[in-house]
């Protein structure tokens, strides 16, 4: 397939192969998490953000920083805590006595990766401060839009074994993630990797030492994501994703099904996965493979079926044993 570029955009294929090349890049400084890694592109592909679940330990903020880094991205990381509150991740006005004005301060959200720590540890009202952020890439403060850097992507960590003092993400705010990524406990040869390069003086605060360069950039990611909205989707893989969400609705395990926003959610996530495998058309494996990080935030077990040791991931994958995979 031949995409039209915009003057000054590398091509299509170029942006493919830097954006394929990244896990390797990431790979210098973090061991293992290439799924972690690959979800990332397809959220800045998609201009999607991002919900990664891990105990604490696992490399979370090490991967943004490293993968800001390998795409030369600006990013910025806010701790929420209990008494943070919503100006200090937007911004706010600030009364400047030498001009007698006031003057608005930008906040840690103006940037292309924001890294949200422990997204459930602030309350409610500071969780909304990202609401318009996430949905309209501006802030309003004082009535007055401010839009925001684009590339924009927030990456939001929870803990997910320590509930205590936390404030879950309502259902309407996990449904503005597009991908919910598990990062996961590294495998013994992996962990073992790890220590050979601490033991060799690996810094995780020294990214250049490491070897991390930048192979991509803004220009590229924009080249891609033109790229992957030239890739086809057949009527009958569209009606399969619409199935499979649907399929979710009337599961008698679910209190609560993938909405609508979760259809096209995995329709988009489907091309930009197809895009990166090198293919101008989606096929029912790329809407398979995507199915469990697109939906499985958007949808809520019943009690019964929690008490009897059932996963949202469980369910998702006998939903896609029983919809009819188009041929």
């Amino acid at each position: 397939m031949t995409v039209q570029t915009t003057p000054g955009q590398p091509p299509a294929e170029e942006a493919r192969a830097a954006l394929v090349a990244l896990r390797n890049e990431v790979a210098k400084a973090v061991v293992g998490q290439e799924e972690t890694v690959t979800g990332l592109v397809v959220a800045l592909l998609c201009r999607g953000h991002v919900l990664l679940e891990g105990v604490p330990g696992v490399a979370k903020t090490l991967l943004i920083r490293t993968v800001a880094a390998a795409l030369s991205l600006d990013h910025k990381r806010t701790q929420f805590t209990p008494d943070l509150m919503p100006g200090d991740v937007t911004g706010s006005l600030v009364y400047d006595s030498r001009t007698a004005k006031f003057e608005f301060h930008e906040g840690p959200v103006f940037t292309n990766l924001f890294l949200a720590d422990e997204i459930n540890r602030t309350p409610p009202k500071t969780q909304a401060a990202l609401l318009e952020a996430m949905e309209e890439r501006q802030v309003t403060i004082e009535g007055e839009p401010r839009p925001l850097a684009d590339p924009f992507v927030v990456a939001a960590t929870q803990n997910p074994v320590e509930y205590e003092g936390t404030y879950p993400l309502p259902e309407a705010q996990l449904d503005r993630f597009l991908l919910k990524l598990v990062v996961s406990l590294p495998q013994r040869g992996e962990e073992i990797d790890m220590l050979n390069r601490h033991a060799a003086g690996f810094d995780p605060s020294d990214l250049e030492a490491a070897g991390v360069r930048p192979v991509a950039g803004a220009a590229e990611l924009r080249a891609a994501r033109e790229a992957v909205t030239g890739v086809r989707v057949a009527p009958e893989v569209l009606a399969y994703i619409v199935d499979i969400c649907r399929a979710t609705r009337a599961s008698p395990s679910l209190q609560l099904g993938a909405s609508p926003r979760g259809t096209t959610a995995l329709l988009r996530t489907s091309r930009a996965w197809a895009w990166l495998s090198g293919r101008d058309y989606v096929t029912p494996d790329d809407v398979k493979a995507l199915a469990r990080v697109t939906l499985r935030h958007r949808v809520a077990l019943r009690p019964e079926a929690e008490l009897e040791g059932a996963t949202a991931d469980g369910l998702l994958d006998g939903v896609l044993a029983a919809v009819q995979v188009p041929r």
